[in-house]
């Protein structure tokens, strides 16, 4: 087989796809914004999150040792009113603000391993450093980038643009006009701030805000902004190789992490910048108000008007994988109907090319090897265009036909090698499970689905016996019986399959 080609991914601060090259070669440290814990996650985040786990597997795949630091969200992050998200969750649970964060933070782990994606290497909470966030205010504001007011520090986002005129913006395309006069949301209407654009970094707290901190500018919390740019550099350094989120932060979130990072320590946090994009439903914005929305929950247990049953965690995570991470992806019924289709006729394909790649006999090079392999080598490609996995799935598909016309007997025994047939089974076993972190539906989460493969293999031995000993009646009898139960028995020159309907 080929060597790996070369990864290439899109940079959204370059706006150009560009060859990937570590810092360190061999080693890549990678930031993902995390989640603010004070609701259950939504589903639009549950992609996100995929997203960014196949990238760290891919990159492990392809070799590299990975870093991944993916943070919680427990403080700072402000409603437009001014009012911190997880105090509002406390107030309305009527719980202490670390019991929500815990509450929403197990659920979070929670719907993470359900769908089989892998934890972080760390997982800093904002609380947890409050210390160094304070002091990158400090720098901010013995650099000249910051200024306090009436007990907050806000960023100096003109001065910032006089002296950086080209990168105040350049991520989120945002001229530099609009955002001089775009008032922040954390707190509008404040005439503490120099200007409308600047944002805070560290707010005076109010009476009755609960979560606060002594500072040397008062006693208050860090801005929403600043909780990254501390955690990102204090675990990977002042510059990092991959910076990733949900395309709805590149502004203010993103673009002002650069600022703040730029202003305290004159560096650019990241090399690359990824973003995932947006997930629809019914082809449009989800929305609670509109009634057009379905959390994680609501999809694997149907109990929603906008869908017919419930779906397998496998079954959702691979209809994600097959748009690219950084196009919007339109959610509904039918198209997850189709992905559960497809999804099982993969399983089923991998399941019969493991019974192949281990008996097959042809020792000797097929004249469709070269035509097998090419295949394989293919998914590597795409991957490495920018993690591709709609087109790396793709690919799949193509072998199977190979695979099912193999067994079915229209591609002759000679013309695939067992040394070929046993490759394929390997890799795509690896792609499939530590790549794409999918798990086959056909063993259920209990184990069951095991137990069903000892007695399917057991009924049709005895179906195979009555079908070699003319008793055809028995043999319908069998088939239509399981027919009747949801499986469906497929007979062939090597033997019968079954699938689950």
């Amino acid at each position: 087989m080929s060597t790996t080609p070369t990864l290439s991914v899109y940079n959204s601060l370059t706006r150009n796809k560009e060859e990937f090259k570590p810092l360190v070669e061999g080693q890549v440290s990678m930031y993902v914004c995390g989640p603010t814990v004070y609701s259950d996650v939504h589903i639009g985040n549950v992609r996100t999150f995929i997203s960014f786990d196949v990238i760290y597997r891919t990159l492990l795949y392809l070799g590299y040792k990975v870093r991944y630091v993916r943070n919680i969200t427990d403080v700072g992050h402000l409603l437009d009113d001014g009012e911190d998200r997880i105090s509002k969750g406390a107030r309305k649970l009527q719980l202490e603000p670390m019991e929500v964060v815990q509450k929403y933070t197990n659920g979070f782990h929670d719907v993470m391993r359900t769908f089989g994606t892998l934890p972080p290497s760390i997982e800093p909470r904002a609380t947890g450093h409050i210390i160094e966030q304070i002091e990158m205010v400090q720098a901010i504001m013995d650099n000249g980038y910051g200024y306090e007011s009436n007990g907050s520090v806000y960023f100096d986002t003109e001065k910032y643009i006089a002296d950086q005129p080209e990168l105040y913006g350049q991520l989120s395309g945002r001229k530099v006009d609009e955002l001089l006069t775009e008032t922040r949301s954390e707190l509008k209407g404040s005439s503490d701030k120099k200007n409308p654009s600047d944002f805070a970094i560290w707010m005076k707290a109010g009476e009755d805000h609960i979560m606060r901190w002594n500072s040397p500018w008062s006693e208050g919390f860090p801005g929403w902004h600043l909780e990254c740019s501390v955690m990102s550099t204090k675990y990977l350094g002042d510059t990092f190789d991959i910076h990733g989120g949900g395309n709805d932060l590149k502004f203010p979130h993103h673009e002002n992490e650069i600022a703040q990072n730029m202003g305290a320590c004159g560096c650019q946090p990241s090399r690359y910048w990824l973003h995932t994009n947006m997930l629809l439903m019914n082809g449009r914005k989800m929305s609670k108000s509109e009634d057009n929305s379905i959390s994680p929950a609501e999809l694997l247990s149907g109990d929603s008007k906008h869908i017919t049953q419930p779906y397998h965690p496998m079954v959702i995570k691979f209809f994600m994988l097959q748009s690219h991470y950084s196009s919007t992806l339109d959610i509904s019924d039918e198209a997850l109907l189709a992905a559960d289709k497809g999804y099982r006729r993969l399983c089923e394909g991998l399941k019969t090319l493991e019974g192949l790649g281990l008996s097959a006999k042809n020792q000797t090079p097929g004249a469709r090897d070269a035509e097998l392999l090419k295949l394989l080598d293919d998914i590597d490609t795409e991957l490495c265009d920018d993690f591709n996995t709609p087109k790396a799935v793709a690919k799949i598909f193509e072998i199977l036909p190979l695979i099912n016309g193999y067994k079915g007997g229209t591609i002759a025994a000679d013309q695939l090698s067992a040394d070929a047939l046993q490759q394929t089974s390997v890799k795509l076993q690896r792609i499939f499970s530590d790549v794409l972190g999918l798990q086959s539906t056909l063993d259920d989460q209990s184990g069951g689905g095991k137990a069903l493969d000892h007695v399917m293999e057991l009924v049709l031995d005895m179906r195979q016996s009555a079908r070699q000993s003319k008793d055809w009646d028995t043999s319908d009898k069998i088939r239509d019986g399981l027919a009747a139960a949801g499986i469906t028995v497929k007979d062939a020159k090597e033997g019968s399959t079954w699938t689950i309907n």
